[in-house]
């Protein structure tokens, strides 16, 4: 009867630190994926004065404090090198202009961004020098867990001197800008530029992924600016030449920063082909008289007479307050749902298109670390339940059917890390769980 005793015994504490052992392996595997997402930033802020490693090229200007810039970044642990499963994660970079009125439409574009996005970004922003302090108290002050997620730097507007008034005054405030990118960011190889009024609703990880899909001829993506030509501005009322049928908007953009610098671009000024910067200086020349939105029309004229370089995606991309107007005409939308909003015309603070004022004040409303079901998207399906007299209010379904995805995304995340409620154990503490375990079976062993 004894010997059973002690088999029975044995088996249980076998069993026991089986259990244990599984516990301590499912801890260290979550603490891996996790990765630098755990680990707390070092912060270093600073107001550099003098020569910008961000500057523009040679002969550009400042139209503020002279080249000075915010820079703050999160600085996460370095992997191992000699672990292979350590595979340095690429980093994404987006940028955005912002000036006048712009501070809270674009902090509403980047929490947007951080509710889903999977991969470290690092955000460039170019903003007037009255509102990088602004930028800066509200990013720092976000919860640590999103803080993580990204890095960034505050830029001061630049524009080649001796036009820089010009440009500046070109569209709307400082849009110009991003013509600019590629000659101010001469670090960054693939950068993802979007207007201040874009509102993401999947993982901007998504829209990066483009990249991969570009041929070794061009140099930018971008998404027509219509679908249906007899509603078609550009081909209807241009004064210029245009990418297509219906011309193409810039408001969200992949530029292949390395490629547009090197190429030399066709144009109908000379029989010489011209590089990115001194083509944009010959345009605004021929041109100025002759364009109504700024930038996006040097970037049609531009692609008009380089199609092979560029790369068009579809609009659920770039779902504008067009594509439902007058009923729904973006058929990528129609299948899968909106993925990018964006709220031209002003259209998230009037009262005309009160679908796309409810989407950004449900994402302007939304506190980081709420429940996102509750908090975001069902006071947000109540309030789109208020505009079905508007056409864009009729097709609803579309402005949530992929943000439920990406919410669901979230909470099966949040589902799956649930069993460490104060986050995954430390080093120390697995390696005690892994000694114990050794322990405890040599115990059942000599029963």
């Amino acid at each position: 009867m004894r010997r059973y005793l002690r088999v029975l015994l044995g088996c249980i504490l076998f069993g026991f630190c089986s259990i244990l052992y599984v516990f301590s392996q499912l801890a260290a595997s979550l603490e891996a994926h996790d990765g630098w997402m755990g680990r707390k930033p070092q912060q270093r802020t600073a107001v550099l004065r003098g020569e910008s490693r961000h500057g523009a090229g040679k002969g550009a200007g400042k139209t503020g404090l002279e080249n000075q810039y915010w820079y703050n970044r999160y600085i996460m642990r370095k992997a191992d090198a000699s672990d292979p499963s350590n595979t340095p994660v690429e980093t994404m970079h987006l940028a955005v202009v912002a000036c006048g009125e712009r501070l809270e439409e674009t902090v509403t574009m980047l929490k947007s961004i951080l509710l889903f996005n999977v991969k470290p970004i690092q955000f460039h922003i170019f903003a007037e020098d009255n509102l990088h302090i602004k930028f800066k108290d509200i990013l720092d002050s976000w919860l640590e867990s999103y803080r993580l997620k990204f890095s960034y730097t505050v830029h001061s507007i630049t524009f080649p001197s001796g036009n820089a008034a010009e440009w500046k005054r070109l569209f709307k405030p400082c849009a110009s800008q991003r013509l600019f990118l590629p000659i101010i960011l001469k670090d960054v190889d693939s950068l993802l530029y979007v207007d201040t009024d874009i509102l993401f609703l999947q993982p901007v990880d998504e829209m990066w992924s483009f990249f991969r899909e570009l041929n070794s001829t061009q140099i930018a993506a971008m998404a027509p600016e219509h679908e249906e030509p007899s509603i078609g501005w550009y081909n209807r009322f241009a004064r210029h030449p245009f990418y297509g049928k219906t011309g193409i908007n810039s408001g969200v953009m992949l530029m292949n920063m390395t490629r547009i610098r090197k190429k030399y671009f066709k144009n109908d000024m000379t029989t010489a082909q011209l590089q990115w910067e001194e083509l944009l200086m010959s345009l605004l020349k021929k041109y100025k008289l002759n364009i109504t939105w700024g930038d996006q029309d040097l970037l049609n004229i531009i692609f008009h007479y380089n199609p092979e370089s560029l790369f068009v995606f579809p609009c659920h991309w770039n779902y504008r307050p067009d594509h439902c107007i007058y009923g729904s005409n973006c058929k990528s939308a129609e299948e899968g749902g909106i993925f990018i909003l964006h709220g031209n015309r002003g259209v998230y603070h009037d009262h005309k298109q009160p679908a796309f004022k409810a989407i950004y004040q449900a994402i302007q409303q939304y506190t980081f670390g709420d429940d996102p079901v509750h908090s975001l998207l069902y006071p947000l399906e109540q309030d789109l339940q208020k505009t079905t007299h508007t056409y864009c209010g009729k097709v609803q379904h579309l402005f949530t059917k992929q943000l439920q995805k990406s919410i669901g995304t979230i909470q099966d995340k949040v589902s799956r890390g649930s069993a460490f409620h104060s986050g995954p154990p430390s080093q120390s503490a697995l390696q005690d769980m892994r000694l114990e375990f050794v322990n405890c079976a040599s115990t059942a062993e000599s029963l």
